[in-house]
């Protein structure tokens, strides 16, 4: 195949012409050096590593925590004759088996996978043995502790490149402050002339910040979509339950509008998707789980119904419009009483200090070899299973323990043949073996419930012996399988002074709960700020504008803005009787002044999920965190 990027370009994707910055990139590749690109949200990114996929020798393996955008670009390669496959949670046992054939065989260029698929210790040795020529970090941002948008197994990749022997690593991210670059390419080991960055300032965008109270918003958005009603707009809300009641307002206002966001059912959501795409619906009200890998090249406006919770965020979130170049609008209706429930998510986030040392206590008194569940140890301690995840990545990444891949407990079957017709195929020792397993489950109506462990202690066989024959017997077709129960299995590999661990762990939380907080404040400075909205952007991101833009809210009327927001009201004394009242009935869920605190703005933990309908759950979330935290400290 020949290596010359243009041709590449020209032959397998039909192109003519290389966007901004994606020429400097592939050459570093094909150079057989490391590269961090930093392209703004549809600047072209997948490209620098689907083109250099073609060209070099071995697979090239992409890490993505998105399984929409695996899926989308997945699909488009194929198109296009490219080999190239994702593996992520939705593919079916016989999908998975068959990506492993084609990569034993070298038979993929390109494999997509979230990065929670390195913890599968059989998926490890696999890519061990083969040759990565490339392995490609989309969003990686999340592999900085001084990123807004972290996440625990992003921090395991670099060391992983390197246990790997992959050849080059590619870096790619629309929103990387120079603090955050540096730490990308210090834990790649990219070198600094390695950067390439296109530029945060988007001429065809115009920005906007709206003072608004509570009660105007909802007016004004309706008023800006009926002006132009067939214009494709995103709205960013907060919380899940004003996504579905502003878009039944502007629904019945004659605005063809829909809510998206994570607690909808995953084919509701792909329907308004594709609605969304085919112009059947104009307005999308969305939590920012709505835009991420979307398509869609004509989105004329993006209304910030809520501040974002941070500038990075914001940023991604309005390069979601006039990706076709053409004017887009781009408002943000600021009110600052909207900071109060960002803030809450933060405070629910970092974990109370007894329970995240109780946490280590009971993970360092396991064995050598243990498995644990995350749901239930976030139960037990009340600590959020994103936060189990970070403690436990944190443990590896000291060398305290090493995930050996996840499992499943349970195992259901479903008899596509009688079981009498299944046990007739095989010798009397596989029959015999197959009914004292069938005999150790649990029939329900329809499905036999294996517990596996369990099965296996009774008939005295091991655990790989019965996965083994129910998955023989699924691919004969004698039956159809569900896994359940999964659990995360580890080595111990020493033993840590724990106070020395613990303390490091309780400041590492203290110190993102402060990051996040202090993001919040620069959004709150940037909405009331009178400076060019796009140079405050760019001087966030390290990029200097020549001059001011001339065309943004700021630009046309230059004066601090002064944000409403409702000031909190005072704490009577009929509710201080009523928060009496509920500690003396919920001493075991509400034992600390924090569990407390978090109940009372509304915010579930795992130990008070089941409580989410008591009367007092959310009555003061209106109220600062700190100000309720000190009122919880006085009954506990």
């Amino acid at each position: 195949m020949a290596n010359d990027p243009q041709q590449i370009l020209q032959k397998h994707f039909r192109l003519q012409n290389f966007k901004p910055g994606q020429r400097a990139v592939i050459d570093t590749l094909l150079a057989g050096e490391s590269a961090l690109a930093i392209f703004p949200t549809g600047g072209g990114k997948s490209l620098c590593y689907q083109l250099p996929a073609l060209a070099i020798d071995g697979l090239t393996l992409v890490i993505s925590p998105l399984i929409a955008l695996m899926q989308d670009q997945v699909d488009t390669l194929q198109s296009l004759g490219i080999a190239a496959a994702r593996l992520d949670s939705s593919r079916s046992g016989d999908e998975v088996r068959e990506i492993y054939r084609q990569l034993r065989g070298g038979e993929l260029k390109l494999l997509y996978i979230a990065p929670e698929r390195l913890q599968n210790e059989r998926f490890l040795q696999l890519l061990r043995g083969l040759r990565i020529g490339l392995m490609a970090v989309d969003e990686a941002h999340c592999i900085s502790e001084w990123g807004h948008n972290f996440r625990p197994d992003y921090l395991k990749l670099a060391g992983l490149a390197g246990e790997l022997g992959v050849e080059r690593i590619l870096a790619l991210t629309a929103t990387a402050t120079p603090e955050v670059a540096a730490d990308i390419r210090r834990q790649f080991g990219i070198a600094d002339g390695a950067q390439v960055q296109t530029g945060f300032y988007r001429e065809n965008l115009q920005l906007a910040v709206t003072p608004c109270g509570e009660s105007h918003r909802l007016p004004r958005l309706t008023e800006r979509l009926q002006s132009a009603p067939q214009d494709p707009a995103i709205v960013y809300v907060t919380l899940q339950q004003t996504a579905e009641s502003v878009a039944g307002r502007l629904s019945e206002a004659g605005v063809r509008a829909a809510a998206y966001h994570a607690g909808m059912k995953p084919e509701e959501r792909e329907r308004i998707q594709n609605a969304f795409m085919a112009g059947e619906v104009n307005a999308v009200v969305a939590t920012i789980a709505f835009g991420m890998g979307i398509d869609k090249a004509d989105i004329r406006a993006v209304y910030h119904y809520n501040l974002p919770k941070s500038l990075e965020n914001y940023m991604q979130e309005i390069g979601r419009a006039g990706r076709d170049g053409e004017p887009a609008r781009c408002e943000l209706f600021a009110c600052a009483g909207d900071v109060r429930v960002l803030e809450n998510f933060t405070y629910g986030d970092t974990p109370i200090a007894e329970h995240l040392w109780a946490l280590l206590r009971r993970l360092l008194e396991q064995g050598e070899e243990f498995d644990i569940s995350v749901y239930e140890l976030s139960n037990q301690f009340d600590i959020r299973q994103l936060v189990v995840n970070t403690a436990l990545t944190y443990l590896e990444l000291e060398g305290v323990i090493r995930a050996t891949g996840p499992f499943y407990t349970t195992h259901q079957i479903r008899f596509l043949q009688p079981a009498e017709q299944i046990l007739q195929r095989f010798d009397p020792a596989r029959a015999d073996f197959l009914q004292r397993l069938f005999d150790a489950g649990k029939m329900g109506r329809t499905w036999l419930t294996i517990e596996v462990q369990r099965a296996g202690e009774q008939l005295g066989e091991p655990r790989t012996r019965i996965l083994k024959a129910l998955q023989f017997l699924e691919e004969q077709g004698c039956i159809e399988t569900r896994a359940k129960g999964v659990r995360q299995g580890y080595r111990r590999l020493q033993l840590p002074d724990l106070p020395a661990l613990g303390e490091r762990l309780e400041q590492l939380f203290a110190r993102r709960e402060q990051q996040d907080l202090a993001r919040l404040q620069l959004v709150l400075d940037y909405a009331a700020s009178p400076e060019c909205l796009p140079a405050q952007l760019c001087g966030y991101f390290g990029e200097r504008l020549s001059q001011p833009c001339g065309h943004c809210s700021s630009c046309r009327e230059p004066r601090v803005r002064e944000l409403p927001g409702a000031a909190p009201e005072a704490i009577g004394e009929e509710q201080r009787r009523e928060i009496g009242r509920l500690v003396a009935e919920q001493r075991e869920a509400l034992s600390h002044p924090r569990q407390l605190a978090r109940f009372l703005c509304g915010l579930a933990s795992p130990a008070t999920v089941r409580l989410r309908k008591h009367p007092q759950f959310g009555s003061l979330s209106r109220q600062p965190f700190r100000e309720v935290l000190a009122l919880a400290e006085r009954y506990l």
